[in-house]
């Protein structure tokens, strides 16, 4: 059984227990084999993956925290949870996993010890058992730290893969989750404060915490991402994916389609074929405009508060509570902005519902300039795409736009945090580079949550000769 919290009297001895019965599964766990550390993790996936397990509790969550869609959630949990296990299968994560001849360096993989996760009320289906599976592949201990609006699907959530681990001969503490009474910031930042790594996920201001916490952290930035419709491509299919990207679980993940930039001679035809598929537009300088802008941000647009009534919410119902008629199973909404972009211009932001900002471009540099003003407002380091048939592009994108992630012809949030049918990771941590102020630029998975031993034997002089390290042109240069 996990702790009863009420023996407790403050937060930091609470969060102290914890890290001690961690610290001691952790220690029984650094003895596995492969096989063992293998066998834990199948079984964990498989587990939360069967059909029912995996939409009771995408529909818990949507009943505790009023977000998102119950099947979305399932699908959640079947790709993110199976995809991060196909990952980890077969992969030598316990004692030596690389060997150079040439260098004679051996590599040795070990444990982190105890590892803090934060996990978003948006993703909390997935994300605490991704999590779990990452920390079991690398032989760590895990405190599973929800939303208070998630604390009761996460803490179901745990006492089954401890079911599963205790049925496997395991420690049961190698995953933990805080108890439903006392989940709080305070309780979350007493995780950060004591555990041996973090691995965050959810809004800037806690990310940020887990960094500036005194210990090593991995964490996300914000993400607002901008997609570019080029017109190259086959109409129907974009629209197709912009709006099952974007209509995903009410788009509570902060990786869909925030701004869509199209060419100003496909523009109609892309509205049509968006129409067809579910998405209204709402057009430039209308009062349904001013409305929507009130709606999402009901204070001064400067604070950057959305309304949380909003979060991931479905089209229809944010269109009904700003009083906006659309038609009936619209799915996205999308609004007109051509003027400016910033703090004076809201939608330009991340908006975590299934509304995003619609701008027209003269050509592809006018298209890149937009897309660097909005990200230098919000989002810089996550994602963007493009959907086109000519390469060079994707080549500009790459090369330079600040941020970790291009994807090409493909459903943002679909396929950004890894897929099936995308070579990115399969992660529910999306780094983005010091560009958003983050420690890593990949999807993390449990490959970064290992220490590494290096052993070094005798080879022989590799040391070259001047003549060979540098050439005549720079010696004759600098005489």
């Amino acid at each position: 059984m996990m702790t009863n919290c009420n023996e407790y009297v403050a937060y930091d001895e609470y969060v102290a227990h914890l890290v001690s019965k961690g610290r001691a599964a952790q220690k029984i766990a650094e003895g596995f084999d492969q096989e063992k550390v293998d066998r834990l993790t199948e079984a964990v996936a498989y587990a939360l993956t069967v059909p029912e397990v995996a939409l009771k509790f995408g529909e818990k969550l949507v009943e505790e925290s009023g977000m998102g869609i119950a099947k979305d959630k399932q699908a959640k949990m079947f790709s993110k949870v199976k995809g991060s296990y196909a990952q980890m299968k077969g992969q030598i994560s316990v004692g030596l996993i690389e060997k150079d001849e040439a260098t004679g360096i051996e590599k040795y993989a070990k444990p982190i010890g105890v590892i803090g996760a934060i996990i978003p009320i948006t993703n909390g289906e997935a994300t605490p058992v991704v999590k779990s599976l990452m920390a079991l592949k690398t032989r760590n201990a895990v405190i599973l730290a929800p939303h208070p609006k998630a604390k009761n699907v996460n803490w179901e959530i745990a006492q089954m893969i401890r079911g599963v681990l205790k049925a496997f001969d395991a420690p049961e503490d190698l995953v933990q989750a805080v108890d439903p009474d006392y989940v709080s910031v305070e309780c979350s930042q007493q995780i950060m404060a004591q555990v041996d790594f973090i691995l965050a996920t959810g809004g800037t201001p806690m990310v940020r915490q887990a960094y500036s916490s005194g210990n090593p952290a991995i964490g996300v930035g914000t993400g607002n991402v901008v997609s570019i419709v080029d017109g190259t491509t086959d109409m129907d299919a974009v629209a197709d994916m912009i709006v099952r990207s974007k209509s995903f679980d009410n788009a509570t993940s902060c990786s869909t389609e925030n701004n869509i930039i199209v060419f100003e001679d496909a523009y109609n035809d892309f509205v049509k074929a968006m129409a067809q598929k579910g998405g209204y537009v709402i057009k430039e300088g209308t009062a349904e405009k001013q409305q929507l802008v009130k709606t999402l941000w009901p204070e001064t647009p400067k604070n950057h508060d959305l309304n949380r009534q909003i979060v991931a919410q479905s089209a229809e119902r944010i269109a009904e509570i700003a009083q906006i008629p659309v038609p009936a199973g619209t799915k996205i909404i999308m609004v007109e902005e051509n003027a400016g972009y910033g703090n004076n211009f809201p939608l330009t932001g991340e908006k975590l519902s299934p509304v995003a900002e619609l701008r027209k471009c003269k050509d592809f540099d006018d298209a890149v300039t937009q897309v660097e003003q909005i990200l230098e407002y919000q989002g810089k380091g996550h994602s963007i795409g493009i959907h086109t048939n000519i390469d060079e592009r994707v080549t500009a994108l790459g090369e330079r736009i600040p941020v970790c992630k291009v994807c090409v012809n493909l459903p943002q949030s679909l396929s950004n945090s890894g897929s099936w049918t995308c070579g990115f990771p399969m992660s529910m941590t999306l780094g983005c580079g010091t560009w958003g102020h983050n420690s890593i630029s990949h999807n993390a998975t449990w490959k970064d949550l290992l220490n590494f031993t290096y052993v070094a034997r005798p080879i022989p002089s590799w040391q070259p000769k001047d003549e060979e390290l540098f050439s005549k042109e720079i010696v004759d240069a600098l005489k």
